[in-house]
């Protein structure tokens, strides 16, 4: 029997039709969690919105928050769709469903951005026992109402919830000890390695909220956490250590 996995994907269906037939053809349960960052800024523009960063996380004041979560959840639908025609029935989530995401208010300065601190993972368990596949928009929920969440942290707080190993999907071969290098691949990392890399260097730029990422899987309870290029074949390839980089 193929092992379960939680994937996170990217929020954006461009290009995407290789990347969910590969998702839509593996042969064990699956637990998605879906980004949606490049939508999110054009819908936010096209409403007159300024979008501003704050130690790389949206700022999502109040008013903002409903135009983020129209998105996250239009999105996840579309996904959700595209898997079932391709014959693995989806069901698109918010953290709004079930109470499926509590969160707390990571910090004032940001808005309405939460990080999650429980996970209903008995509503993802029936789920996957009736053969469907959750497909999850990283929407928290605290006695306030919705709050934004990071989709990689969101991913990495239930692959840790439901102890499922996590596979980041990207737009990179994984770690490299060399950028201009795909052969320079690191295929496993330790927790102390990653910090060390960090330390010299070697992970730099948008590589580090992965790997930090993949570690907060790790922390919460997954038991290994791989980086991959999303491509035809990956899943395989990144189980059999061919692609991507494991921390672990």
């Amino acid at each position: 029997m193929s092992l379960s996995l939680l994937i996170k994907i990217g929020g954006s269906l461009r290009g995407a039709s290789e990347l969910l037939d590969e998702i839509a053809a593996y042969p064990g349960r699956l637990v998605l969690v879906h980004g949606g960052g490049p939508n999110i800024g054009e819908w936010l523009n096209r409403m007159g919105f300024e979008t501003h960063f704050y130690k790389g996380l949206r700022v999502t004041p109040p008013e903002q928050m409903e135009v983020v979560e129209m998105v996250l959840t239009t999105l996840g639908k579309g996904l959700a769709h595209s898997l079932t025609q391709r014959g693995r029935p989806a069901v698109a989530l918010t953290g709004r469903d079930a109470n499926l995401l509590q969160a707390n208010l990571l910090e004032p300065a940001l808005g309405r951005v939460g990080e999650v601190s429980q996970v209903n993972t008995q509503v993802l368990e029936q789920l996957l026992n009736l053969g469907l596949t959750p497909l999850i928009a990283p929407i928290g929920l605290d006695s306030q109402g919705p709050l934004n969440i990071n989709a990689d942290t969101a991913a990495g707080a239930v692959a840790g919830a439901m102890g499922l190993p996590a596979v980041f999907l990207t737009d990179v071969v994984g770690v490299l000890r060399d950028p201009k290098d795909p052969s320079s691949r690191f295929a496993e990392l330790s927790k102390g390695e990653v910090h060390t890399l960090i330390g010299q260097g070697v992970i730099s730029g948008g590589m580090i909220p992965k790997v930090e990422a993949a570690l907060g899987a790790l922390d919460k309870g997954a038991p290994w956490a791989a980086i991959a290029r999303g491509a035809r074949g990956v899943l395989e390839a990144v189980l059999s250590g061919e692609t991507g980089t494991r921390v672990a």
